[in-house]
């Protein structure tokens, strides 16, 4: 076909498609969606090979947000039965940290709902980032605590983290029809301050909100536009209890449809298959690999994910490997980028401005909650990733699976718990 020659062709060149080819990946139909992921197969494994990079969530305070976005279960009026607890010590993140670490994780998000940080609570998470990096050399610590204010990202980047996630979820155009108690232009904002700070940006979306194609397609070529290091790509779960629980518009082949989209507008970047992949790919998971470049392991921020021995499982399966500790994640004209900014750490780049896979820009960790902070917007229908909090044993003990860099301890991620480091039982 045509347009996907075109397309593969201006990937592998890091050049973006126009609006018109990308709607077209999005209007193909089910008879092409095999070549569709071959496509976009071809420009994922010109940038990162076979490699899959696993990520995993601590939510370090769940529930009690006062924003009303529509989709997380956290939302100011939600009625979804979920834990709420406050601040986790950083020796209790540290500890969950641990454990997703050990199953294969080199990115460890740490995620708070909220609208956004006070100082002090950056205090509270630097001190939590501290500890982690203490007891893991060379894990990476992505924050996602919400709106920031002037100061903040640099304070983070200081305390060392290195990235900050902030998801744009939707488009512009619709944005205020998900959420009314902040603005798309607040969300724009505070992925430029985590880019002014020298902190890798993660930001992405929410799919399967009502939205149209063209949605989509705005909201993409907005975060090429930010260039983003990561975009994670969460498939809306429809949380009883919020105005969107009735939502469910996603068939496996329209969520294959979508993650080849942003791999066409976003070559070059990690590509992460966030919140809402069991629910709505199911057992074409497998078949995502082949586009996307990263996942979470172990459970969402207010939703159980795959058992990890079952991740680990599905990537030796499917022909790829657990990405190494010791491997930068993006391509080298992104990461030398990065490094020549000033944020160390080798995930992406915005020393330029020419977005996503720019030819100039080289230069992107997950959802992250409710609000317009809520740094999690992942708890509804995207998101963050696991969290993990495992205090009680599991009946048996897997064997370890080896990952390609390490033995990763699968039992570890077996038992997944929300809530990690509280009392507080499992949300059922």
């Amino acid at each position: 076909m045509d347009l996907l020659n075109t397309l593969v062709e201006k990937g592998l060149r890091r050049e973006s498609p126009t609006r018109e080819e990308a709607l077209a990946v999005l209007a193909t139909s089910d008879d092409e969606l095999l070549d569709v992921v071959a496509a976009a197969g071809k420009v994922r494994r010109q940038w990162f090979g076979r490699r899959v990079k696993l990520n995993y969530l601590v939510n370090l305070k769940s529930g009690l947000c006062p924003e009303d976005c529509s989709y997380c279960s956290q939302r100011l009026g939600s009625k979804a039965d979920i834990l709420k607890y406050t601040w986790l010590k950083p020796d209790e993140a540290s500890e969950a940290a641990a454990a997703g670490i050990a199953g294969g994780a080199k990115r460890v998000c740490l995620v708070a709902s909220g609208r956004g940080p006070t100082d002090r609570d950056v205090d509270r998470v630097g001190r939590t980032i501290e500890a982690i990096k203490e007891q893991n050399e060379g894990v990476e610590v992505c924050a996602c605590l919400g709106l920031l204010s002037d100061g903040q990202a640099e304070r983070l980047k200081t305390a060392g983290a290195d990235a900050y996630n902030h998801n744009l979820n939707t488009s512009e155009g619709t944005y205020g029809e998900i959420t009314t108690t902040h603005t798309y232009a607040d969300r724009v904002d505070t992925v430029q301050k985590a880019h002014a700070a020298g902190l890798s940006a993660c930001s992405g979306l929410i799919a399967g909100m009502g939205e149209t194609d063209e949605d989509l397609v705005d909201v993409v070529f907005a975060l090429r536009e930010l260039d983003s290091d990561s975009v994670p790509v969460n498939f809306l779960i429809p949380f009883e209890g919020t105005p969107l629980a009735k939502e469910w518009n996603l068939s496996p082949q329209r969520c294959l449809r979508i993650l080849a989209m942003v791999r066409f507008v976003c070559p070059d970047v990690e590509v992460r298959i966030a919140g809402g992949r069991e629910v709505h790919l199911r057992s074409m998971q497998p078949l995502a690999l082949n586009i996307a470049n990263s996942i979470f392991l172990g459970d969402y921020l207010t939703s159980e994910g795959q058992a990890g021995k079952a991740d680990l499982d599905m990537i030796a399966d499917a022909g790829f490997e657990v990405e190494g500790a010791g491997t930068t994640t993006l391509p080298a004209h992104r990461a030398d980028a990065l490094a020549a900014a000033g944020a160390g750490g080798g995930c992406g780049s915005h020393a330029a401005s020419g977005g996503c896979g720019s030819e100039a820009a080289a230069g992107c960790g997950s959802d992250a909650a409710a609000g317009g902070g809520c740094g999690s917007d992942a708890a509804a229908g995207g998101g963050c990733g696991p969290c993990g909090g495992h205090t009680e044993a599991p009946a048996e003990t897997p064997a370890a699976v080896s990952t390609g860099a390490s033995d990763a301890r699968t039992d570890l991620v077996a038992v997944r718990r929300r809530g990690a480091g509280t009392d507080l039982a499992p949300n059922a």
